[in-house]
């Protein structure tokens, strides 16, 4: 099954954009390879790119916050494990702490990083970290694997606080998942959003079908409208019935 996530706000499309630059991040910073390694630098400039908005820290400590008052009363329900949410409520606990404690704007230390910023202006261009462009570069390419990677992980380090506290948010995310078998009547399904309100939309469908999601929303309605690459892979509509899992999420 094919899993595609579509954010409704642009605090959950950040989320999931830094998300995504994490995963690929940690792939490929525990490679030995030099390239992949540059891989690794390169995205986490698009992660202090991304996290750059000013309120993106102060909104997941809110929403930490929020959770955690949610899931206090809890306790008092017989149908709750006590110790599964005591472990959840550990696990918010320690990132709002650690988030709280980075002091400064997310990722100053590397803009106080020359060495780094020098780099991250160079790989704005096209082929701009060619070794005649920045041959200190280069150099640190050519230390050893460990070198590398304890650099790296080193100054990633004050990002991770960031990472834990937006994985544990899109977890509780996913798993308030409203979740419902739907079938795509020519390619396009509609469904009322009857004055609720959510944040992402999961749309899960067998590969076999080669159905491609084209999902849109509004506060009243959400438009699932199914596609298939042609030959040069260039969507056009489907017009045929398309069976999918649909899941609505809200916090």
């Amino acid at each position: 099954m094919i899993l595609y996530e579509f954010p409704l706000n642009e605090r959950v499309r950040t989320l999931l954009r830094l998300e995504s630059l994490f995963g690929r991040f940690d792939r490929f910073a525990t490679r030995d390879e030099a390239q992949d390694h540059h891989v690794a630098l390169v995205t986490l400039f698009d992660v202090l790119e991304v996290a750059s908005r000013a309120d993106l820290k102060s909104d997941l400590l809110q929403e930490l916050d929020r959770q955690r008052h949610a899931l206090i009363p809890l306790r008092s329900n017989p149908e709750v494990s006590t110790d599964a949410l005591d472990q959840v409520l550990g696990q918010i606990e320690a990132a709002w702490n650690s988030l709280n404690a980075v002091a400064g704007k997310t990722g100053q230390h590397l803009r106080e990083n020359e060495w780094l910023m020098s780099i991250r202006s160079r790989t704005g261009i096209a082929g701009g970290a060619c070794e005649f462009d920045l041959p200190s570069y280069h150099a640190w390419q050519h230390r050893p694997a460990d070198i590398r990677r304890r650099d790296i992980a080193t100054w990633a380090a004050p990002l991770r606080p960031l990472q834990d506290s937006l994985r544990i948010v899109l977890r509780l995310l996913r798993e308030s998942a409203h979740h419902s078998v739907q079938t795509a009547r020519q390619g396009s399904f509609q469904q009322p959003l009857g004055g609720k309100t959510y944040q992402m939309v999961r749309v899960r469908l067998d590969p076999a079908t080669g159905a491609i999601p084209e999902i849109s929303a509004n506060r009243y309605l959400i438009w699932i409208r199914f596609t298939l690459q042609d030959g040069d892979l260039r969507p056009r509509a489907l017009d045929s019935d398309v069976g999918f899992e649909l899941a609505l999420c809200n916090l």
